[in-house]
C-alpha cells in the first residue's frame, strides 16, 4: 500500500468545495484542518487529503482521479 497525499487550493466558494467533495467521494479523506489566507483581492482556502492504494510510490504516479 502507498499513501497519497494532495494539497487543494482555490477560491473559497462553491467550486473550492464541490473538489473537496469530488476528492472525498472518490475515497480520498480529509488531512488536518483547512485554511484561509487572504491574498489582497479574496479569501482562498487550502485543504489536505490522502488516500491509501494499492502499488507501490514512484515519480509518476497520478494524484487526481485514482
Amino acid at each position: 500500500m502507498v499513501k497519497l497525499y494532495s494539497f487543494l487550493t482555490g477560491p473559497d466558494d462553491a467550486a473550492f468545495c464541490k473538489r473537496v467533495a469530488e476528492r472525498l467521494n472518490d475515497g480520498w479523506e480529509l488531512y488536518g484542518s483547512p485554511c484561509l489566507t487572504f491574498d489582497g483581492k479574496s479569501v482562498i482556502a487550502g485543504q489536505a487529503v490522502i488516500k491509501e492504494v494499492a502499488g507501490e510510490f514512484h515519480q509518476e504516479i497520478t494524484l487526481t482521479k485514482r
